[in-house]
């Protein structure tokens, strides 16, 4: 049997709290698979596309190692590529969102395991100006706390980390005023928020209906928060979000294709719990299909 390869790319950063051990037994699941292993520990931010981007089309499979944002830079590199190859994923981030989704072990052995036995599959990749997302792009209130959080507090805190950074901007909750076009239905208006996912999970903090969201079908799923004009609006919000009744409490939600949003604000961005530049014009499209992942 052909020798397959492998290229390992390791946040070194991610889960420093967690066992090393189970990441060397999953090198073994991997050797055992028929796989020759090389591994990249990134050197900082943007090492993992960049190396991805240069050397990925010498493998068969890339796997990232890490949490969400070492996955958006590895997907980026990937997207680089004209034949990009299989791609797997060990999490070891603080929230691990997609991981989520996809119901992947966050124990690296068993993580491992299931991608070595699985058919790969091809899911959506969204793409942000010439930047891409792997499940979700946001804007507004809260966007801050899932980069402004310490890599020390998401390790030793968690889901945690992200409350007590968002807990800080309750004093400076605004709405912005936006231009939203989404296929074409003008959706204009002061939102506090906005996500335009892959996901049933945004930041660790919101949860979407897993029935409601197909991570392969073309389509994102999209939610906006309006502007409470009065307490009982504002309860009104409160509940449809706990509750999970989108289509409630004024909140607006759709599946789209793609999505123009304008500004003449200073609108904060997040890309899969990333910073991203504020600018005043921004286009989503979905990449349908664009990427196959290993999974159970």
């Amino acid at each position: 049997m052909k020798e397959k390869r492998m290229l390992l790319i390791v946040n070194p950063r991610s889960g420093k709290t967690q066992s090393r051990g189970p990441l060397f037994d999953a090198l073994g699941v991997f050797s055992d698979a028929g796989y020759l292993v090389n591994i990249h520990n990134t050197a900082g931010p943007g090492d993992a596309t960049e190396t991805v981007a240069a050397e990925g089309g010498k493998y068969d499979t890339v796997v990232c190692v890490g949490g969400d944002g070492t996955l958006n830079e590895t997907v980026a590199g990937l997207m680089r590529l004209e034949k990009p190859p299989v791609l797997g994923y060990l999490p070891r981030g603080s929230t691990n969102d997609f991981a989520a989704s996809l119901r992947i072990s966050t124990n690296s052995v068993r993580a491992a395991q299931t991608a070595m036995a699985s058919e790969a599959k091809k899911l959506d990749i969204g793409r942000w100006n010439e930047r891409y997302f792997v499940y979700v792009a946001s804007f507004g209130a809260f966007v801050r706390s899932s980069y402004a959080a310490s890599q020390a507090a998401k390790n030793a805190l968690g889901h945690f980390a992200y409350i007590l950074e968002g807990m800080k901007d309750l004093n400076t909750l605004r709405p912005y005023q936006v231009r939203i076009t989404a296929d074409g239905e003008r959706l204009d208006g002061e939102y506090l928020f906005g996500a335009v996912c892959n996901s049933t999970s945004i930041g660790g903090l919101m949860k979407l209906d897993p029935e409601r969201v197909v991570l392969d079908d073309g389509l994102f799923e999209m939610l906006l928060i309006p502007s409470p004009k009065t307490p009982i609006d504002l309860n009104n919000l409160i509940m449809a979000l706990l509750n999970q009744q989108y289509d409630q409490g004024g909140l607006v939600f759709r599946h789209v294709s793609s999505i123009h949003v304008e500004t003449e604000e200073e609108l904060p961005w997040s890309l899969d719990g990333e910073y991203a530049p504020a600018v005043p014009s921004v286009d989503i499209e979905n990449q349908h299909q664009a990427i196959s992942f290993l999974l159970g």
